[in-house]
């Protein structure tokens, strides 16, 4: 099978990259088998701390690969029409609390915007276009529809969603859709240098800080606040407390282990 996706890890920070330049990096079936199993090896990665998502080539992703022949880019499911899983990939929602960098390279359209709504940092070339297409060929948009709402206010979510427009980096940074557009030759050695930054906090605190945030608005105040203390306590057991509190009286860096 043809590699269209590939996995480097570096100093805890794992790169992702979507390898079908020749598509724009579109998806289908097999490349969705693929992304599927590189986010669970980066989930269950304890080496990997931080994760950077990018494609090669003139795109970071188009989408879905329509003229494909090896099956849709959803995934291929047993089971009835109806009743298939709906958390089927990390851009659907598959929980990933370590955190992930989107550093967007090019065109990133459908399915590539909607992984973009569940990253936690969008780095964008100044050459990046955003846009869901999808109503134009007479498709709803569907999670993206559910996320990018939360990410971005509504009449420029809506706008997006409802007219199939594309819009450029500077743009997607006015709307606070990226946080940052760079020099197209200097993006990787920004999110790189992102990561290095990520990197210096405690794994799994990190990772219990962004569950918190994550899971926080779906809660009530008291019910968030009882949770948030007892992923406190539960954090406050592991190693890397201790490893976190020794440091700081002895006045040196910690010496993270993520356990």
């Amino acid at each position: 099978m043809e590699q269209t996706v590939r996995y480097d890890l570096a100093d805890h920070v794992a790169t992702i990259t979507y390898d079908r330049p020749g598509k724009l990096n579109a998806i289908d079936g097999a490349m969705r088998e693929q992304i599927n199993a590189t986010f669970t090896r980066f989930r269950e990665d304890d080496d990997a701390w931080v994760a950077i998502v990018t494609g090669s080539g003139r795109a970071f992703c188009v989408g879905a690969d329509l003229r494909s022949e090896t099956g849709s880019a959803a995934g291929d499911f047993p089971g009835s029409f109806w009743e298939r899983p709906t958390v089927n990939s990390f851009e659907s929602g598959w929980e990933i609390n370590k955190p992930v960098i989107a550093a967007v390279n090019g065109h990133c359209l459908g399915y590539g915007l909607t992984l973009v709504t569940w990253c936690d940092f969008v780095i964008a070339s100044e050459r990046a276009t955003f846009g869901f297409p999808e109503v134009t060929v007479g498709i709803p948009t569907i999670v993206g529809a559910i996320r990018l709402p939360q990410k971005i206010n509504w009449q420029y979510a809506m706008e997006l969603l409802l007219t199939g427009e594309r819009i450029d980096a500077a743009r997607a940074k006015e709307i606070g859709l990226a946080g940052w557009v760079v020099p197209h030759d200097e993006l990787l050695g920004e999110a790189r240098a992102l990561a290095a930054r990520l990197v210096r906090a405690a794994p799994l605190a990190a990772r219990a800080t962004k569950e918190m945030a994550v899971r926080a608005p779906g809660l009530g105040a008291v019910d968030a606040i009882r949770f948030g203390e007892t992923m406190r306590r539960v954090a406050a057991a592991t190693e890397d407390a201790a490893e976190g509190a020794a440091a700081f009286r002895e006045g040196r860096d910690p010496v993270w282990r993520a356990r």
